[in-house]
């Protein structure tokens, strides 16, 4: 299977994965023709994927809101770690503001946000 161009063939390439995961293994060789099926039709599932289900960049509000919560922290919290106000945490939280420069420093440092995702990069 070389294109999959229907939800119909995308369907039954992944029913076809599952099948494959059952029969081999990490001690499966990679010249053996499981593998090679199982590879071809992954990238095959990835490129028909990549077209019809995007996924999208994440947003800075949302990897804030992430970050905070796997790191248990409240507004209040992360706003006395910044020296920054409360409400303005909800701002960016909200996508209502984007941070300062200085603000989004501390944030990429106090939330080990990459700086890239902080400046929309």
């Amino acid at each position: 299977m070389n294109n999959i161009t229907t939800e119909q063939q995308y369907e039954k390439a992944i029913s076809r994965i599952e099948e494959l995961y059952r029969l081999t293994d990490d001690s499966t060789p990679a010249d053996d023709p499981l593998m090679k099926e199982l590879d071809e039709l992954g990238r095959a599932i990835e490129a028909y994927e990549d077209i019809y289900y995007p996924i999208a960049k994440p947003t800075l509000a949302s990897v804030i809101r992430l970050r905070m919560y796997e790191m248990g922290l409240t507004q209040q919290k992360l706003a006395e770690k910044l020296h920054i106000s409360s409400s303005r945490i909800s701002s960016y939280i909200n996508g209502k503001s984007e941070p300062s420069l200085k603000t989004a420093r501390a944030l990429s440092q106090t939330l080990g946000i990459d700086a890239n995702t902080i400046l929309g990069v």
